[in-house]
């Protein structure tokens, strides 16, 4: 582990070495917002592997990885911080060599207690110290120093939650926790070619660079060229902005009778609907479906799509039934591109600039496209 460190809070030599090329990319107050923040990994599925290598590249002080469940024969498939023959060991354990080997720099610890065995003091402690919960829970220790373009926001300790593997139930639950506390909150997953991440900031607030519009000189003529010279500027300026999120529960439970939602309903992915029925399977099963159990699942899923969108008010013809054959297991390429999502809006919302995905994506594996949904009671 390397703990040098410049004084006053800078980053080393070593850290400005490792970190040159996302440093240019996104600042260095980004980096040390990153470095001074822990984060807590629920679910060492394909998914969680993902966003684990992506936030310890990244640079974050420490990962605590959180997962009580063993290997499965079908983990290694997607899950590539677990080693050959490791069947049988539990899964966060397993992959704590790998984990580590990618940045010696970052602090990376196993924790092999449920998730849902943990009460909301679980939570809230990380108010005063650095770890992070459920996916994903980030602490700035250093939050007193001005963050260069940042300076219009205030700058205050912030704390992330993101949830992979987990049931409706414990979904919606931890993000009540969150919202109350003002814990930022993430969840996410991936069902076969499918895979969705949402987010609840609560009030979030974040900066933008905007092109300035370059001001015409007096007596100029108006015209193409004094136009094309407007917004050829190169100079940009950083505009303060504030997005509202909804909580998840009523994100999952808008009711699509109205007249004014029924309008919304051409455009809303189909996807939002596939989620709703997965969601309905792990929380019935306790598991997601198998492919070892693939004629009983599907018969499963198609029954619970007709219960799942009869009780939203919606049409079960929005999914065809050829929907059951896409949703099973983790797919490796699905796992990397909703991963990448889901770590890129964490740094997006550590770092506070550039806009979030206000709250749904989406990916189509098949089709090889994403779209952000905002689905809420509004």
């Amino acid at each position: 582990m390397v703990e040098k460190e410049e004084a006053g809070g800078g980053i080393s030599e070593e850290e400005a070495a490792q970190y040159d090329r996302q440093i240019r990319l996104w600042g260095l107050e980004a980096q040390k917002r990153l470095r001074a923040s822990r984060v807590l990994l629920v679910g060492m599925k394909g998914l969680g592997a993902e966003i684990a290598k992506n936030l310890i590249l990244a640079g974050v002080k420490g990962l605590t990885m959180l997962d009580h469940e063993q290997v499965s024969p079908e983990d290694p498939g997607a899950q590539f911080l677990i080693r050959t023959g490791s069947i049988g060991r539990n899964r966060a354990e397993a992959s704590l060599e790998r984990a580590q080997n990618l940045n010696p720099m970052v602090d990376v610890k196993v924790d092999t207690e449920n998730i849902e065995k943990k009460p909301e003091s679980f939570f809230t402690q990380f108010d005063a110290v650095a770890p992070v919960l459920s996916c994903l829970l980030t602490l700035p220790l250093d939050s007193s120093r001005p963050f260069g373009f940042v300076y219009l926001l205030e700058l205050r300790s912030t704390l992330f939650v993101c949830l992979t593997c987990c049931s409706r139930d414990v979904i919606v639950k931890v993000d009540q926790i969150c919202h109350k506390n003002s814990i930022k909150f993430f969840t996410g997953d991936v069902f076969g070619y499918h895979g969705y991440t949402f987010a609840n900031l609560g009030e979030h607030e974040f900066v933008e660079e905007k092109t300035k519009v370059a001001k015409v000189s007096q007596g100029i003529e108006d015209g193409p060229d004094t136009k094309r010279a407007k917004l050829d500027s190169s100079e940009t300026t950083m505009v303060k902005k504030k997005v509202v999120f909804c909580p998840v529960k009523e994100a999952l439970e808008v009711d699509w009778r109205s007249e004014k939602v029924k309008a919304a309903l051409k455009r809303t992915t189909s996807d939002y609907f596939l989620l709703q029925v997965l969601l309905k399977f792990r929380t019935d099963k306790g598991r997601d479906p198998g492919s070892e159990t693939y004629g009983e699942d599907s018969e499963s899923l198609l029954q619970i799509r007709n219960d799942v969108l009869d009780s939203l008010g919606v049409s079960p013809d929005l999914l065809p039934e050829d929907f059951v054959r896409y949703c099973f297991s983790e797919m490796a390429p699905v796992c990397a591109v909703v991963g990448g999502i889901l770590a890129q809006e964490i740094v997006k919302a550590l770092s506070q600039r550039d806009p979030p995905h206000n709250n749904f994506f989406f990916f189509d594996g098949i089709k090889g496209s994403g779209i952000v949904e905002c689905l809420g009671p509004k």
